[in-house]
């Protein structure tokens, strides 16, 4: 791929989705982190501690629904998602990118569609509350919104890095050719 003059557009763009993602990992190593330990917490607590403490479970799982759904992005800037392999592997080189950004359209399509709805989710869920904590489940609802409109942004990187033929910078960073 040739590599765009750095005040172009595509490398901006590039560059933003570089620095998102790279912050968007760490959070998703802490979401995990923090599952882990909530987790390794709660079994001590029953199994050694006894102290009744009931909310671990219902905290974890909303760790992980927050950690998994964070990941998406950051599959979504690598081009680590499902992008139908097989299909790609048979097209000419030449047809590859087209197709690639089809399927991004595609799934921009859907990420805007799946955020448009999630507002709805994320407002009905200030009346719904959480068994446990009893706090509302705007929180957990809002990884969905907050998920797809970060996948957007990263969709809209790969777009613009397919369409100029900007080198990803992950691959510059990370020592991959």
């Amino acid at each position: 791929m040739n590599q765009m003059p750095p005040s172009s557009l595509p490398q901006r763009l590039e560059t933003f989705g570089y620095r998102l993602n790279w912050l968007n990992e760490r959070v998703c190593a802490l979401l995990v982190a923090a599952t882990i330990l909530v987790v390794w917490f709660g079994i001590v607590e029953r199994y050694l501690l006894a102290l009744g403490a009931t909310w671990t479970e219902e905290l974890a799982r909303y760790l992980m629904i927050w950690a998994a759904l964070m990941a998406v992005p950051c599959c979504t800037y690598r081009r680590e998602h499902i992008g139908l392999d097989l299909l790609f592997s048979k097209l000419p080189g030449r047809g590859q990118r087209p197709a690639r950004i089809v399927l991004d359209l595609l799934g921009l399509a859907f990420f805007l569609f799946l955020s448009f709805y999630s507002f709805t989710m994320v407002r009905q869920g200030a009346t719904q509350y959480a068994t446990i904590f009893g706090m509302t489940m705007v929180v957990p609802f809002l990884s969905v919104t907050v998920c797809c409109l970060l996948t957007c942004a990263q969709i809209c990187v790969c777009i613009a890095r397919e369409y100029a033929a900007v080198r990803p910078m992950f691959l510059d960073a990370e020592g991959a050719r």
